[in-house]
């Protein structure tokens, strides 16, 4: 037999490595579903929004190290990348290219000419462009903050300039296709409300093409204040860092502790009919209760809970973060923030960031549109925090989530067909395992696999025979 030459094996090795990759969806228009639950593609395609949180990818990171960043999150499968333009006024980036001229928003510093090779002519902006394009190729799209909220806070952002800043961001990224503006950022709709509205129906007007949300402060929702607003598109809620007793705020309106389904219930009563997402819930690896690192950590289990729970309750996806990695925690950092002691380059192998795919995998696997939350499907008590089972259904299918594996008892009859098939799905792994075929009727008891404990989840999965 010949010998092969060299470049064959070469060859072999990378239709193999491009084999296994995941694909890459082109990005491009955005709109919301006819039902006005859900996120749709332009030519009516399903959207799960599956983001993580990268805020300072722009002001941290270098050209090479954003294509490490963003080609790990596709091929975990995330969608969507949320991160500032500008985290503080004034701005630098990590080529120490400043964003803006003696600090005002609405002179943002421009340099002619956007040569990479080039240093003298590659500004903050370009490489906010180099960025969202790269990001464009990997099929991802980036849900842009213009100013991160303590800014317009401290009195940096006047209601005119705002309007400058934003028409200037809407018309230098209004013919991109991979644009989510979200407006606000970390801040109650109540600190600067005009500004939040100027900045939010600018972006609209100039750019109405693509999505506009608020993203809120913890324990608030972006309904609270602009549900109305012809701008907002969608909903976003901060469901936050706190555990359960840790939310004992007086000035809280909202004390639901870890409960973030119950953020989603509110938006899901609403009118008009707007979609609504969990924007940030608990990051992994950050301290519980967020500001004393000497508490235990949000883990896997605990990231894997929060997208079950409000994607189960009627979210039209989810929003995952890790402590070191939404800081974009690098070396030359003389310190960090939230305790955070592991550099972004390693913590975004946190094993949650890997689990996310398997949920947005899940509920594209049936019938999206037609989804429904439906508690009706548990029979008995649903359960209170880590026992709550959560049911959400189609036509001929239904999801039952448990956080800790206990017996789900199930009311047959609520999706169509004679028999159902019924199987087990891990949102560890995301492997099925069938367990039979049952009569379509009466009142049935399921066993997880494993004993009951807190990160033993399981979602009973049954589908018309």
């Amino acid at each position: 037999m010949p010998k092969k030459p060299r470049n064959f094996f070469v060859l072999f090795l990378l239709v193999s490595l491009t084999a296994w990759a995941p694909a890459v969806e082109p990005t491009g228009k955005l709109k919301v579903a006819s039902n006005g639950r859900y996120l749709a593609t332009e030519a009516g395609k399903p959207f799960f929004w599956l983001g993580d949180t990268g805020w300072l990818l722009f002001n941290k990171l270098k050209r090479e190290e954003a294509e490490t960043y963003l080609e790990d999150r596709r091929k975990k499968g995330f969608n969507v990348i949320q991160v500032m333009v500008l985290h503080q006024v004034p701005s630098a980036n990590v080529y120490g290219d400043s964003a803006l001229v003696r600090g005002n928003v609405a002179q943002p510093l421009l340099t002619p000419g956007s040569t990479a090779a080039d240093a003298a002519q590659y500004d903050f902006w370009d490489h906010v462009d180099y960025i969202i394009d790269l990001a464009a190729k990997k099929g991802l799209y980036m849900g842009l903050v213009p100013v991160w909220g303590t800014n317009v806070k401290a009195g940096k952002v006047n209601q005119q300039q705002a309007k400058t800043y934003a028409t200037f961001l809407a018309e230098r990224y209004k013919n991109r296709p991979n644009i989510i503006w979200l407006n606000g950022g970390d801040i109650a709709g109540s600190d600067s409300l005009k500004v939040w509205n100027t900045i939010g129906s600018t972006l609209k007007t100039v750019d109405p093409n693509h999505l506009v949300t608020y993203h809120p402060r913890g324990r608030t929702q972006s309904s609270d204040w602009f549900h109305q607003a012809a701008w907002l598109d969608f909903n976003m809620y901060q469901s936050g860092h706190r555990r359960y007793e840790q939310d004992t705020s007086r000035n809280e309106k909202k004390l639901y502790g870890e409960d973030n389904w119950r953020y989603q219930l509110v938006d899901n009563k609403l009118t008009p009919t707007k979609p609504s997402i969990d924007g940030e819930p608990s990051y992994e690896g950050i301290p519980q209760g967020l500001h004393d690192i000497t508490q235990p950590r949000w883990n896997d289990a605990d990231v894997r809970r929060y997208g079950y729970w409000s994607v189960f309750a009627g979210a039209f996806g989810y929003t995952y973060g890790q402590n070191s990695v939404m800081q974009m925690h690098s070396s030359f950092d003389k310190g960090s923030a939230y305790g955070s002691s592991e550099l972004w380059s390693s913590a975004i192998n946190a094993p949650g960031a890997a689990q996310m795919v398997h949920l947005k995998n899940l509920m594209l696997s049936r019938p999206f549109f037609e989804r429904v939350p439906d508690q009706s499907l548990i029979a008995g008590e649903v359960g209170e925090k880590y026992n709550r089972l959560f049911g959400t259904r189609g036509k001929n299918y239904a999801f039952v989530y448990t956080y800790n594996g206990r017996n789900i008892k199930v009311n047959h009859g609520k999706i169509s067909g004679a028999k159902v098939k019924a199987s087990w799905f891990s949102p560890r792994d995301g492997k099925t395992s069938p367990i039979g075929t049952f009569p379509n009727k009466g009142t049935q008891d399921f066993n997880p696999p494993g004993e009951t404990k807190n990160g033993n989840d399981w979602v009973l999965i049954l589908d018309a025979a």
